[in-house]
């Protein structure tokens, strides 16, 4: 075993050829799960690895890491953009020591490369209080399909679900943990696990909901026909 570490060590390298980056990429893209974060990383991978071999010799190195982030930003990207390119360009260091092409403290190096600071401007269209429930308060509560929609929007403004996370609940997702209604174990993007705290209204939405369509178990949103009564699979 020991061999085996020193031989990783004599064959570390400072300067990578794009035969040993294209290894490392490989690597990367194999570590991940979801098709999504595939497409991502390999997409950004492959834009620093186009930067990279444009400059003849550069040693793969935290100061290089530095030099492309200022690359980045005289671009105009948002913060959010580069953040993920250079969290695409940590994974790739990593990989790369991981399979003794990189040195092991150039690596950690790279890894120290702090992100692009966000100035706290919110992108995109955000709702205020009084339009979340006036959202909330737009399908008719009087109907089984209305009650439905609200327990919809409750959870997805409540909760911060993603669409696909939301038609996957099932009633047993719903739990007590520490004296308060949660979601456990969401398997969300990328595989990742997390437990969801569930604000009281929004949970009193959801049983209204399946009270009124008469679900005890199984998947919690279901499709109701044109009448507003009979419940789909």
């Amino acid at each position: 075993m020991a061999h085996s570490k020193t031989s990783k060590r004599s064959k570390a390298k400072t300067i990578l050829r794009l035969a040993d980056l294209e290894q490392s990429k490989n690597a990367v893209l194999h570590s991940l799960g979801a098709a999504s974060s595939q497409e991502s990383y390999g997409h950004a991978i492959d834009e620093f690895i186009g930067w990279y071999c444009s400059e003849p010799r550069l040693a793969f190195n935290r100061t290089v890491v530095l030099r492309y982030r200022f690359f980045l930003e005289q671009k105009n990207l948002a913060p959010s953009t580069i953040n993920v390119r250079l969290a695409a360009v940590r994974r790739l260091a990593y990989e790369a020591s991981d399979t003794g092409l990189l040195s092991p403290d150039l690596a950690a190096g790279i890894r120290r490369v702090k992100g692009a600071k966000h100035l706290g401007v919110r992108i995109g269209n955000w709702l205020s209080v009084d339009q979340s429930k006036t959202l909330l308060n737009g399908p008719s509560a009087d109907h089984l399909r209305g009650k439905r929609d609200r327990a919809i929007l409750a959870l997805l403004i409540g909760c911060g679900l993603r669409r696909a996370e939301l038609v996957a609940l099932r009633t047993q997702d719903f739990q007590v943990r520490e004296e308060r209604w949660v979601i456990a174990d969401l398997i969300g993007k990328g595989k990742h696990i997390r437990t969801v705290p569930v604000p009281l209204w929004a949970k009193r939405a959801v049983d209204e909901w399946i009270t009124a369509a008469g679900i005890n178990c199984g998947a919690i949103f279901r499709r109701v026909n044109r009448v507003g009564q009979d419940l789909g699979r």
